[in-house]
């Protein structure tokens, strides 16, 4: 086995709880994302535009779409001889088997893996953040400080630093403390779920780890505190892009409204540093004589009649004559038929939406789906491959649903949808 100097593992297995129905059938990093790609996207092409040939992607829940999305990785140019890009699932060993049960007990499991390439730096990332990152930069910064450990953390607002770890530090860049989502911050230094290790040191703690019946088997919680108190280097690295978590319902919202309101923030296109994804092959997309269009991203394969508004369109979508769709993000294959209005929405893939459906922050209707705990700001989420029946009227902050049974169908879901893309999407 050829000797990687770095060897990159992204953290995909978790359940993504928080993205309710949009997570029933796949893993959170294969949720769709923006007009032509998955949340997995970002860190495998930091990864190919980083110089990082070997990567492994550890999943676990529900992982069959984000398995076959990924593929051999050759759509990130990580279909390499001397590396490329695994998928690592939990295994049955001859000491037995285990799910994951943390972030350090997935990579304690992939111990043997990570030695094969025998690196001197591993890189831990997260599967479900959106940003374009140089690893290499911070490869080096970690190299030249000499440190055992190195976190990325990026300045977050004060009145949201309760939402993150947070990392304190002294003038020269250490990390002296680390927070865990404080009640009142010293500083703002988030951090970015991104870490360096030198392997030696890196394996020796996860080890340690394991060891401890009563750990977390969290880096965070666990390994993090303990090189700490240990007195080993954990040194910051400052990042000052573009950079979301996209976990919640309001943040995947919120992100791909980014992409039209912010694109030099986090440019797409641009050839330097490209975001590379797994689409099918679909004819060019149409827009209609009568179409309306304005701030708009859409992609191959879309056909727009009606009016769409400050909207991320997928492959595949239709929007009949008569519909408006309106700060809204549709996933490949939905349709919004005559007459409806989608405004704040999320729609699964394949769901079909009805003629005369209205569903906006100032629509009264039916509540029955209403789940505030995960849906904010007015925004409705549908489910994939929905059937949503004509005239139906939707309150905001709904998560809309296939009831578990047929006698569960109501007035605003009627049935399944039997659409299928026949095409990797």
């Amino acid at each position: 086995m050829v000797r990687q100097e770095t060897v990159a593992m992204i953290l995909a297995g978790g359940q993504g709880t928080r993205l309710g129905v949009l997570t029933e059938h796949v893993a959170k990093p294969a949720v769709p994302f923006g007009s032509r790609y998955r949340i997995i996207d970002f860190p495998l092409s930091n990864c190919t535009n980083s110089g990082i040939e070997t990567v492994g992607v550890l999943t676990q829940y529900q992982p069959l779409e984000l398995n076959r999305y990924i593929g051999n990785g050759h759509s990130w140019d990580l279909d390499r001889n001397s590396g490329g890009t695994y998928i690592l699932p939990p295994y049955q060993s001859i000491t037995g088997s285990d799910w994951y049960k943390g972030t350090a007990n997935a990579i304690y499991q992939n111990i043997a893996f990570i030695d094969r390439f025998n690196p001197k730096f591993v890189l831990i990332l997260s599967g479900d953040h959106v940003y374009k990152m140089d690893y290499s930069k911070m490869i080096r910064y970690h190299q030249e400080t000499k440190a055992d450990a190195t976190i990325a953390v990026i300045e977050v607002p004060w009145e949201e630093t309760h939402r993150f770890g947070i990392m304190n530090t002294d003038a020269d860049e250490n990390i002296i403390e680390f927070d865990e989502k404080p009640k009142e911050a010293k500083n703002n230094l988030a951090s970015m779920g991104t870490y360096c290790f030198s392997w030696p040191v890196l394996r020796k703690y996860l080890v340690q780890d394991e060891q401890d019946k009563e750990s977390e088997n969290d880096f965070g919680r666990n390994v993090i505190p303990a090189m700490l108190e240990d007195k080993q280097s954990l040194k910051a690295y400052t990042f000052t892009g573009y950079w979301k978590d996209v976990g919640t319902i309001y943040s995947l919202w919120e992100s791909n409204m980014d992409l039209l309101d912010r694109p030099e923030d986090i440019d797409l296109h641009d050839d330097s540093w490209r975001i590379y994804s797994r689409n099918p092959i679909r004819p060019s997309h149409y827009i209609g004589p009568n179409a309306v269009m304005d701030r708009v991203a859409l992609t191959d394969g879309a056909e727009i009649y009606g009016s769409a508004i400050h909207s991320m369109i997928s492959h595949s979508v239709i929007i009949e004559e008569g519909a408006t769709v309106r700060d809204s993000f549709l996933m490949p294959g939905v349709v919004v038929k005559k007459g409806s209005s989608l405004d704040q929405c999320i729609v699964g893939m394949n769901t079909i939406i009805g003629e005369n459906v209205q569903v906006g922050p100032n629509v009264e209707g039916t509540d029955i789906y209403k789940d505030t705990r995960i849906c904010s700001d007015g925004i409705t989420v549908f489910e994939q491959n929905l059937i949503i029946k004509d005239g139906a009227k939707v309150a905001p902050n709904s998560m809309v649903y296939a009831p578990i049974t047929s006698e569960g169908f109501n007035d605003v879901v009627i049935g399944l949808s039997e659409i299928e893309l026949t095409v990797e999407v």
